[in-house]
C-alpha cells in the first residue's frame, strides 16, 4: 500500500481510468464526483466516495483534479465549498486538467495564499494511454513537490517532465496539442486529396504509415479513417478549446488561425463531441 493518501475529482474518459491504475498500483484513493453513477465502478475496485470538496481535502495528502475546462476548475478550487475553503496547510493539490496558463498561475498563488502546494500536471495522451498508464506527463512545481508526486506520476504514465514552474506545464500541453491539431489535420487533408485523385484511403494511409511523414497519430486514426467511425478518445471540442487558450496565451503563428477556423466549423457542424480525426468529416463537407 502506497502511503500517500490521495483523493480525485472528476470522472470522465480520463479520470476514470486514471483512478483504476492508482488502485492498482496500491494507492488508497476518496473521489468525489458530481455525477455519483461515475463512482460506483471504482468503488467496486476499491476506492472510496467523499460526501464533499471538503471531506475529500481532509482525508487526503494530495488532492488530483482533472476536469473539462478553466470554469469547472476553477469551481472546485474556489468558494465556501470548494477544496481551499477547507484545505490544511501543507496540503498538495494537482491539477491535471488542459487549462490556460494564466489560470494555472491564478491556481498557485490562490493556493499559496492558503498555504497550500500546487502542481500544474497536465497529460498527453488520450483515453487508451490513459487506460494503459502511458500518459506523457507534465509537470509545473518547485523540485520538491515534483518528488513527493513522482510515485503518482509512475502509476500514471510512461514518463513525467518536469518543465519548469506552475503555468509552464500549461504552456507545454497547448503545445503539444497544437501540433496535434496540425498533424490531424494534414493527415486529413492528405488523405483526401488522394482520394480526389484516385489513390484509396487504405493505401494512401499505407503510404503515410510506412514512410518517414508516418508517426504515432497517424497509426493509431488511421482504422477510424477507413471506417469513417470516430468514437471520441480525444473529443474534438476540447481540440477547439485547446487551440483557442493557445490563441489566447499568444500563439499567433501563420497556421493557428486557419487550424482554429477549421476546427472551429467542424465543432458548428456537430462534430464537437465526436474524436478529434471528424476533422475529416468536416474537410470531406468542403
Amino acid at each position: 500500500m502506497n502511503a500517500l493518501q490521495l483523493g480525485w475529482v472528476g470522472l470522465g474518459n480520463m479520470g476514470n481510468p486514471m483512478v483504476l491504475n492508482l488502485l492498482k498500483a496500491g494507492f488508497e484513493v476518496t473521489v468525489f464526483n458530481r455525477t455519483k453513477d461515475k463512482e460506483g465502478p471504482l468503488l467496486t475496485a476499491g476506492a472510496t466516495a467523499a460526501t464533499s470538496l471538503h471531506q475529500l481535502i481532509e482525508t487526503a495528502d494530495v488532492v488530483v483534479t482533472m476536469l473539462s475546462n478553466d470554469t469547472a476548475v476553477k469551481e472546485v478550487f474556489e468558494g465556501p465549498t470548494g477544496l481551499l475553503a477547507a484545505a490544511i496547510p501543507g496540503k498538495i493539490i494537482i491539477n491535471m486538467s488542459t487549462v490556460a496558463p494564466e489560470t494555472s498561475r491564478y491556481l498557485h498563488t490562490l493556493c499559496q495564499l492558503h498555504q497550500v502546494h500546487f502542481i500544474d500536471a497536465p497529460v498527453s495522451g488520450s483515453v487508451k494511454p490513459a487506460q494503459d498508464g502511458t500518459l506523457v506527463i507534465l509537470v509545473g512545481a518547485s523540485s520538491e513537490d515534483y518528488e513527493t508526486a513522482q510515485p503518482l506520476f509512475d502509476a500514471l504514465g510512461k514518463i513525467a517532465i518536469h518543465v519548469g514552474a506552475p503555468g509552464v506545464a500549461s504552456s507545454a500541453k497547448l503545445a503539444i496539442n497544437y501540433l496535434l491539431g496540425l498533424n490531424l489535420q494534414g493527415i486529413a487533408e492528405t488523405v483526401l486529396f488522394a482520394e480526389k485523385n484516385g489513390v484509396s484511403k487504405q493505401d494512401m494511409l499505407n503510404i503515410i504509415n510506412q514512410g518517414a511523414c508516418g508517426n504515432g497519430i497517424s497509426n493509431i486514426k488511421t482504422p477510424a479513417i477507413l471506417n469513417d467511425s470516430f468514437p471520441a478518445a480525444f473529443a474534438l471540442k476540447h481540440l477547439v478549446k485547446d487551440l483557442r487558450l493557445a490563441k489566447e496565451a499568444g500563439l499567433d503563428s501563420p497556421l493557428i488561425h486557419p487550424l482554429y477556423d477549421s476546427y472551429a466549423a467542424a465543432e458548428q457542424e456537430g462534430l464537437g463531441d465526436q474524436d478529434v480525426m471528424a476533422i475529416i468529416s468536416s474537410l470531406q463537407l468542403k
